[in-house]
């Protein structure tokens, strides 16, 4: 006759139980694991969130696939860690793939609760962390397997624009799970993770082509050539305290202000930004340098940094409000915007738009990028996109001229046209259809071929047209710009214009969405 345990063995045999699932793939596999440089799962989820603040979900789970060897074999939490906790005293939901265990592969239930999680995150308004470290789909569990990636990706979907979504890159992400990071709104990926669709042996055996997986799928590759992930981490501790660094910008959810930190209120004047930018149109500065100058504590966080590097974007605060800004970069390719810097910065307005970050544009552009393989690539269709972006956006816009601003571009810059509610300029700013020396070579053409010394008078010319057009006093004059500023005194024209726009309003009629130029 059987005798049933006393609650005290029962819960030993929990204890006991939960010790053994915790383990994952078991101590040699953890070991392997922290020898090649990486943390455990769930040392990743417990350097993240506040410490004793994660509950887990899901640890007893259990797949159902008895096919190739996997009849009656125990996989413990399936795979993933997913749960709930705070961080920084916010909510968050997370998953965590446990390489340990069977390569971290996507099975259905692995999936599933990866959805789970993600749905919980939509439900109470939190932000959704994923951090990756999986061989991709488990090939034991088939169709069922792809079934649930599918899932995955239409809940990302689902949370776009409502909850802020960040993948951490830690490892491999191989194939079809690539595209649940492609959907979510940043990744963050260590100098030690790979991601691409197709490996390197696929792509030799199809194509005939060679690259090492590095090459072909390593953090510097998408940093600088796809454009894919949006920050580069040296770690895995590196990687966590990016995550944690970028939501502290971020509102919990779309209907939420991002969280104001505390302040001093210094908005006094700054006499080097008057010293920053040349007064020669063709000399290279880091626009960089201005954004530090006028933001808290010179504390910019930068997206995408080593992409489209001819546009900045990132966050920052300006007395502790989160902004996001926007910049040409003068010392690559002069500012001009091309087809990966209309990506870039589309993108980022789109997001901050979602998620009611105000938005700063720092305007020093002679133009788009001029050029065959611009035209063949489609800058037309992708400088369209900021246009779109810009004019879509009803949070707080305002538009800061440094310098040049011309033609197509000033426009694309968020100019008072596309709903700037604010546009100051400094004195140095040139606003026209294009430099002067260029439209002189147009309007003048037959004039400077009479005259008898063509360079003295093409230089008169250029003078003539520059100020006559390219001056922000004419603009101004036409109400296209707000108001003429003193470099030093950026800062604070930009506090008080984001407290006085705090109220703005959306005043379009209703529809279901417009079409971004594809």
């Amino acid at each position: 006759m059987s005798v049933k345990k006393s609650m005290e063995d029962l819960t030993k045999d929990l204890q006991a139980k939960r010790a053994e699932l915790e383990q994952g793939g078991g101590p040699d596999r953890l070991a392997k694991q922290k020898k090649d440089g990486k943390l455990t799962a769930r040392e990743r989820v417990d350097a993240l969130v506040d410490p004793g603040s994660f509950e887990e979900l899901g640890l007893f789970a259990q797949h159902r696939q008895t096919l190739f060897g996997m009849a009656g074999k125990e996989v413990p939490a399936d795979g993933v860690v997913t749960g709930a906790a705070s961080l920084d005293g916010r909510l968050v939901h997370l998953a965590s793939q446990d390489f340990t265990v069977l390569g971290g592969s996507a099975g259905e239930l692995h999936s599933h609760k990866v959805a789970d999680a993600m749905e919980m995150s939509l439900h109470t308004g939190s932000p959704f962390i994923f951090i990756n470290d999986s061989g991709g789909a488990r090939v034991q569990e088939g169709i069922d397997s792809l079934s649930g990636y599918g899932r995955v990706f239409f809940t990302n979907v689902e949370l776009s624009g409502a909850v802020p979504q960040v993948s951490l890159i830690c490892g491999p992400c191989a194939g079809g799970a690539a595209y649940s990071p492609a959907l979510t709104d940043f990744i963050i990926m260590t100098k030690k993770a790979q991601m691409f669709i197709t490996g390197p042996q696929v792509i030799k055996q199809v194509t005939g082509e060679q690259i090492t997986a590095e090459a072909l799928g390593g953090a510097d590759a998408h940093m600088a050539h796809s454009g894919v992930t949006h920050f580069t981490a040296e770690d895995d501790a590196d990687a966590i305290n990016i995550c944690k660094r970028l939501l502290s910008f971020l509102p919990s959810n779309n209907l939420e202000d991002p969280p104001r930190l505390p302040h001093d209120n210094n908005v006094d004047p700054n006499p080097a930004l008057r010293t920053i930018v040349p007064v020669e149109g063709k000399q290279a500065y880091d626009v960089r340098d201005v954004i530090c100058g006028v933001v808290d504590r010179g504390d910019f966080l930068e997206v995408q940094a080593g992409y489209a590097p001819n546009m900045v974007v990132g966050f920052a605060r300006i007395l502790g409000r989160s902004v996001g800004v926007i910049a040409n970069q003068p010392s690559y390719l002069s500012g001009a915007i091309d087809i990966n810097a209309s990506i870039k910065s589309s993108r980022f307005i789109r997001f901050c738009n979602a998620f009611n970050i105000s938005l700063v544009t720092l305007v020093d552009v002679p133009g788009f990028l001029p050029g065959v393989q611009q035209e063949y690539g489609g800058i037309i269709r992708n400088g369209a996109k900021m246009l779109f972006a810009y004019s879509a956006a009803t949070v707080p816009k305002i538009q800061v001229i440094l310098r040049k601003s011309y033609g197509g571009a000033h426009l694309a810059m968020c100019s008072k046209d596309l709903g700037a509610d604010r546009v100051y300029a400094w004195p140095t700013a040139e606003v026209a259809v294009m430099g002067a020396e260029g439209a002189v070579e147009i309007v003048f053409r037959k004039e400077m071929e009479k005259a008898e010394d063509k360079a003295a008078r093409r230089a008169e010319l250029i003078d003539e047209y520059r100020s006559t057009f390219s001056t922000p006093y004419v603009a101004a004059g036409r109400r296209l710009v707000d108001d003429i500023i003193d470099p030093a005194d950026t800062r604070r024209h930009l506090a008080q214009a984001l407290e006085y726009l705090q109220t703005k309003r959306d005043h379009r009629p209703p529809k279901k969405h417009g079409l971004i130029p594809l």
